[in-house]
């Protein structure tokens, strides 16, 4: 195992070398202010695995010595790398406190903003990102005001006049559980009908797992005088589009998977395979929090994925989570719903209102609030966090 030996003036420059150096993961061992700055040892995250991967493989493959010894062998391995990750963790801990206390005294301003953005459910690689950027010389009120523009400008919103009802096509709603499909899919449906008429508007269900599903959706088509067809399978949807052909627009509601459904792979099959042209959208609940968001971003990735719909706005205490994982994954955002009114509370995505709303009023209270003595522990716990620049 190689173990580096880092040295800077101060401890946010000596990380970055460990990050330039070794990357994000790198292990950090030991650091200490010495003359003239701060010494760290930090060694790559692939020496520590592979020291873990060898030593009960080298006493596995020694025939002769007895299967208590190798088993005690791997108990003492596995007792090393619970301590080393330990001292890690401790270690990043005070590092992160260090780096904070600098960023502190040689930029309050820069180091208030990423707190707010902290506070308000932003990653800390994108607050810290988006604070780097900052022009120098702002008070906080400018800053905040930046920030907001940065995020507004960041964020793709569909138009009007580009809109999926305005335009048409072939457009499956996909996205977990629970974040609100067949009712997105009867606003959908009612703003269309009262656009183009019934007659240019078709409803396609693949939800067979549901129970009720199907006629939760026959009876959205019957109130709007629109055709509803349930498909089992992929030959079986190729058919039903190909007669749905003259159709101005097609809406495909889909069953609801966990972002860890091994399904997900299939159902993309599914709407995308034999060039049935199927564009699928990205159904996100703004009440989920931001790494569940990401990973669902993550997982839904792939052919045919256009953008996405943000849901349950009216629910949500804070926004930052979801405009955080919204502006770095850079899906073009088509609508935003914020009830269960059909199809009033369907709207096009605005995107001072979801930026201003990110902002509005105070933090989140009580025990999630992000406080001056906690941000730098809140760095240090989530520090696998993405770092990307706004409109980068």
């Amino acid at each position: 195992m190689v173990v580096r030996k880092f040295f800077a003036a101060s401890t946010r420059e000596a990380l970055k070398h460990v990050r330039d150096a070794l990357g994000a993961d790198a292990l950090i061992l030991s650091n200490r202010q010495v003359k003239g700055g701060v010494e760290i040892m930090a060694v790559a995250e692939p020496e520590v695995a592979s020291v873990m991967a060898t030593a009960p493989a080298a006493a596995a493959g020694n025939a002769q010595i007895p299967e208590r010894y190798m088993a005690r062998d791997a108990v003492t391995t596995q007792d090393l790398v619970n301590e080393v990750r330990l001292l890690r963790g401790m270690v990043e801990g005070q590092l992160a406190g260090f780096a904070w206390k600098d960023l502190t005294r040689s930029s309050p301003v820069q180091a208030e903003l990423i707190r707010e953005l902290l506070g308000r459910g932003f990653s800390p690689g994108f607050a810290r990102a988006l604070s780097t950027r900052m022009p120098t010389l702002y008070d906080r009120t400018r800053a905040l005001r930046w920030a907001r523009q940065v995020l507004a400008n960041s964020l793709r919103c569909v138009r009007a006049g580009d809109d999926i009802v305005s335009k048409g096509g072939v457009y499956a709603l996909v996205g977990p559980t629970g974040v609100g499909k067949t009712t997105t899919v009867a606003k959908l449906a009612a703003s269309c009908t009262l656009q183009h008429g019934a007659h240019q508007l078709a409803l396609v269900t693949t939800d067979s797992y549901r129970i009720g599903a199907v006629d939760q959706l026959r009876i959205y088509g019957k109130i709007l005088g629109v055709p509803v067809f349930s498909v089992k399978d992929e030959q079986d949807l190729a058919v039903t589009l190909a007669e749905l052909r003259g159709r101005k627009l097609v809406l495909i509601d889909t069953v609801g998977m966990s972002q860890r459904d091994k399904r997900i792979a299939d159902q993309i099959a599914l709407l995308t395979g034999r060039g049935k042209g199927v564009q699928r959208l990205l159904l996100l609940s703004a009440v989920a929090q931001g790494e569940a968001l990401e990973d669902t971003v993550q997982r839904y990735r792939g052919e045919g994925l256009a953008g996405c719909v943000l849901t349950k706005v009216d629910e949500a205490l804070s926004l930052g989570g979801a405009v955080d994982v919204i502006v770095r994954s850079k899906l073009p955002l088509h609508y935003v719903t914020n009830g269960q009114r059909v199809p009033e509370d369907l709207h096009l995505a605005s995107a001072l209102y979801l930026v201003e709303r990110a902002f509005r009023g105070e933090a989140p209270p009580g025990a999630f609030r992000v406080g001056r003595e906690e941000t730098p522990l809140a760095f240090a716990a989530r520090r696998r966090s993405p770092a990307a620049v706004p409109g980068g």
